[in-house]
């Protein structure tokens, strides 16, 4: 039997999926971040979990794990240094490839084949692949880019939500909201970014996400402001001559009512989800989708 395991390394989640030669689905498991920011000892051992959970589930014993063939995409594997430290980790399977969670993504939504993504979810990025050549369009990392992506939306409800606390704006039910999670402090808010990572500030993106659909002045100017970087994205990925594109991560359909309806027009349905994509990098021969 031959098995393979796709993992989904993000910044705010990570998910596992493993399939045998068929296709069909033995296992899953969810875990926290593993974003390479995080440290490689802890990155190491959220890997290791996720995994585990996937294998658990399906019931495999050593010797079926031992065979494994192994995908993972990973938030932030292009760090500099990254690549060469997780080449040294340790994994229990055959044959472990490692790659970054916007290749996968964009493997998975065109099963394999040529494509563009821009990927909106606690970070975004965008990826257009022809052939065995692929580039990449913004995703240097939050704060410094990372455009239209939760930890930005989280960000930016970060600071209005200071300015009202000091009297430099006037407060508004998204203020309120945020820094009542903060006893409507600014010392606690202080002492929280301390701390905070790019999943922490994204953690508010829903938050900004309901206030701005409910009317929230404040809200509706920040998912504004994140859509024009989205289109702005869109068309630039379009402008390189991507055949197809397609919207994905957790903000993705959320973001599409703010966008123009002639960008909205342009992009197409995904073929799969970033954990086929880790699939098809473990060498899964991902069959044409139907239809």
């Amino acid at each position: 039997m031959v098995y393979y395991l796709g993992v989904d390394a993000g910044g705010t989640s990570s998910k596992s999926r493993l399939i045998d030669g068929t296709g069909a689905i033995l296992g899953e498991g969810k875990a926290g971040s593993a974003n390479a920011r995080i440290g490689t000892e802890e990155l190491h051992e959220t890997l290791l979990d996720v995994c585990r959970q996937a294998t658990d589930q399906a019931g495999l014993g050593a010797e079926d794990i031992a065979t494994i063939r192994c995908g993972m995409g990973i938030a932030g594997i292009n760090r500099m240094g990254m690549k060469q430290k997780l080449q040294t980790l340790t994994f229990p399977f055959a044959h472990v490839i490692f790659s970054s969670d916007s290749v996968i993504a964009n493997l998975g939504a065109h099963r394999g084949g040529d494509g563009a993504i821009l990927i909106l979810g606690t970070g975004s990025v965008g990826l257009i692949k022809r052939g065995e050549d692929s580039s990449s369009v913004g995703g240097y990392g939050f704060p410094i880019s990372d455009e239209g992506s939760g930890a930005a939306l989280g960000l930016s409800a970060i600071r209005h939500a200071l300015r009202a606390l000091d009297g430099r704006t006037r407060p508004t039910p998204l203020s309120k909201a945020i820094t009542k999670q903060f006893d409507h402090a600014i010392p606690r808010v202080i002492d929280w970014m301390d701390d905070a990572a790019p999943g922490d500030y994204a953690a508010f993106a829903p938050l900004v996400m309901d206030y701005a659909e409910n009317g929230d002045e404040i809200a509706v100017s920040i998912v504004t402001d994140a859509a024009l970087h989205v289109e702005r994205f869109i068309e630039t990925i379009l402008a390189r001559g991507a055949t197809r594109c397609v919207l994905m991560g957790g903000l993705a359909e959320r973001m599409k009512p703010w966008l123009k309806q002639r960008i909205v027009a342009r992009l197409e349905a995904p073929m799969g989800d970033a954990l086929d994509g880790a699939l098809i990098l473990a060498g899964y021969p991902m069959p044409p989708q139907e239809g």
